[in-house]
């Protein structure tokens, strides 16, 4: 379900805030256009935005809108309806799922938008190929205020160190982390800066780890400590060896002649 729902005040936390205007005359039909974008000056009610961010329609009509979402074709549904607001007033809405929301106005349907939500979640490409000699590698994905940089991994500890580096780009320092079981895998200890956290979030689904750890903006050394991490290269070769001996077995049985002999 989508967050928050209300007029201006009390707009809650997000990643970023974009305003969609309801320009003077947007009730005819007739009118050049019914919305404007600040974020880049679109005037077709579609706006892309990431997962978490708010936008705030403001009526600057002499009448009053809806924000509703759904089509005039299908009608409403149910997804977020701001009901009617007059000229000069607002209505807000934080987006905290990804997807395609379509949304019109129910009392002048043919002022449509829509609005598309996406993750947009950063890669930090190849952790572990220096473990495995390059053999195997991952990408992992994640969503900072800052940059994660540099993983380290430690393969006695069952530990991977990243540092956090970079300008803050948002007043939310919320890490959220997605990494293959396969890398590393949980339960998880987690250390920052030296000190152990205890306060974080994990999730596992067909074998992806999802955690959401709240840092700060002085948090410097990120360490995750599982019970599991990618083997090193040598180990790596071993599983690749039994594995390669037991499709040469499983092979030389199906290429074997039968030796019975004939009667």
């Amino acid at each position: 379900m989508l967050l928050l729902v209300g007029s201006s005040t009390g707009i809650a936390h997000a990643q970023n805030t974009y305003d969609i205007n309801i320009p003077t005359g947007a009730a005819d039909p007739n009118a050049p256009y019914f919305w404007q974008s600040e974020k880049d000056g679109s005037t077709t009610g579609i706006i892309e935005i990431l997962v978490l961010d708010t936008i705030i329609w403001k009526n600057a009509d002499t009448v009053a809108h809806t924000v509703t979402s759904g089509t005039p074709g299908d009608g409403p549904d149910n997804m977020f309806n701001s009901g009617l607001f007059a000229s000069g007033k607002s209505y807000t809405l934080q987006f905290d799922k990804i997807g395609n929301f379509p949304y019109f106005c129910s009392v002048h349907p043919w002022r449509v938008g829509e609005v598309i939500v996406t993750e947009g979640l950063s890669i930090l490409p190849d952790v572990g190929g220096k473990i495995t000699d390059g053999d195997i590698s991952f990408d992992l994905e994640y969503k900072f205020s800052r940059l994660l940089a540099n993983p380290q991994i430690n393969v006695e500890q069952k530990s991977i160190t990243f540092e956090l580096i970079g300008n803050s780009k948002s007043s939310n320092h919320e890490l959220f982390l997605r990494m293959p079981s396969a890398l590393l895998d949980g339960p998880y200890i987690i250390w920052v800066d030296g000190k152990q956290l205890a306060d974080f979030e994990h999730d596992k689904e067909n074998e992806i780890n999802t955690l959401r750890i709240p840092l700060t903006e002085q948090s410097k050394i990120l360490t995750i400590v599982g019970t599991f991490v990618i083997p090193e290269f040598g180990t790596y070769v071993v599983f690749v060896f039994l594995a390669a001996i037991t499709c040469i077995i499983a092979t030389s049985f199906k290429l074997k002649p039968n030796l019975v002999p004939r009667i």
